[in-house]
């Protein structure tokens, strides 16, 4: 496997992708570990493709806000007077201090500087101490806008004016679990984390269940069998799997009351991989996902969120149902973290070298693949 060497990442990435499934590996040990080759990723993807900032019923009252980074850019998403959700620069037109900080509810958007005042659509509203200035026109100064959709429930954001729309590229997710409606599901919890590993051992980690029996052998192994697995082949946007789950998690089967799903309908889990980096686990009783971004090439941060669908929620043991499985995703997280970051470890390790791939690990080629459609070799 030395043979690609001297090769830059990219070089190294698209010959990777070179070769038939059955004949590949795993990627190149410099995709996770060099700067160059993120500095790439940040160019070339996360600075043009959607990413998640979280679900839409989260930010339920006008002036509701979240803020978050995007290939080094701040960015404020909230809800205006119009109960629309936007997304614009969460930088002062004046002297260029950022304005909000993490997530809350506000009349209007202050600078913490020098009190320049924006409306929630981004106008300038009042600038003190300004009037002697004859070139100041307020009029002439707004937040700049970026793209926003919110798509079966979730906040996506771009920096990218020209990206597609997702009801377009993100058509074949509807088509395959559109009879659980995602946008009907409601999140109770969410956190952030940030973990000592690439944030693509993280997304490829949550695209294969292959791990599952081992790296969750205390936790969740036991209600998958590796025979039972099915990993179809995806699409440009997006890879999937699922999984037919037993009754050891209530809450993953379809609620008694609801006569709408038929058969296995009732208990598939789908694992949806949403490139470049929304992971949604979707059962028909609760949802959890991972919305990553880089922090260098050695640590990644999570927005970790997750809720139930509607009428597990209107269950009266709905809190009960629903501490269980947070307790239980919880330590699937400390599993997955462990393991996750033990990979990092061996990334970085001169004798390690990436070995061929599982039938099972097919969204994991899929992945590169993507990759590689971004970034020039």
């Amino acid at each position: 496997m030395n043979q690609h060497h001297s090769l830059t990442p990219a070089a190294e990435l698209h010959a990777n992708v070179s070769v038939p499934f059955t004949q590949a590996h795993a990627m190149p040990k410099s995709l996770y570990t060099s700067d160059a080759f993120l500095a790439q990723e940040q160019k070339h993807i996360f600075a043009q493709d959607w990413l998640c900032a979280g679900r839409a019923e989260t930010l339920a009252n006008p002036g509701d806000y979240l803020t978050m980074q995007i290939a080094g850019e701040p960015v404020i998403v909230l809800r205006d007077r119009d109960g629309a959700i936007r997304a614009m620069s969460n930088v002062c037109r004046h002297r260029m201090s950022t304005l909000l900080q993490g997530r809350g509810n506000t009349r209007a958007i202050v600078c913490p500087y020098h009190a320049w005042t924006y409306n929630l659509d981004g106008s300038l509203r009042g600038a003190p101490a300004m009037a002697q200035n004859e070139g100041f026109c307020k009029t002439d100064i707004a937040l700049p806008q970026i793209r926003c959709e919110v798509w079966l429930g979730w906040i996506m954001v771009s920096l990218n004016p020209e990206a597609a729309s997702l009801a377009t590229s993100l058509q074949g997710v509807e088509n395959l679990v559109g009879y659980l409606d995602m946008s009907t599901y409601t999140e109770t919890f969410r956190e952030e984390f940030r973990w000592a590993t690439n944030w693509k051992v993280l997304a490829e980690n949550f695209m294969e269940s292959y791990h599952l029996p081992v790296c969750h052998s205390g936790t969740i192994g036991g209600s998958c069998d590796l025979n039972l697995m099915t990993c179809p082949e995806g699409d440009p946007a997006f890879n999937y799997h699922w999984i037919i789950k037993n009754d050891t998690v209530p809450l993953a089967l379809a609620h008694p009351s609801n006569t709408t799903l038929q058969d296995d309908q009732r208990r598939i889990t789908w694992l949806l991989a949403i490139y470049p980096s929304l992971l949604i686990t979707l059962t028909p009783g609760y949802f959890w996902y991972l919305s990553l971004t880089p922090d260098g090439p050695g640590h990644v941060n999570v927005l970790f969120g997750g809720g139930m669908s509607a009428d597990w929620i209107a269950d009266p043991d709905a809190q009960t149902h629903l501490a269980t499985v947070k307790a239980l995703l919880d330590d699937v997280n400390i599993e997955d973290k462990g393991c996750t970051e033990k990979v990092y470890r061996g990334l970085l390790s001169r004798m390690a070298s990436p070995g061929p791939l599982s039938h099972l690990e097919r969204p994991n080629f899929e992945f590169a693949q993507y990759l590689a459609s971004r970034i020039p070799a």
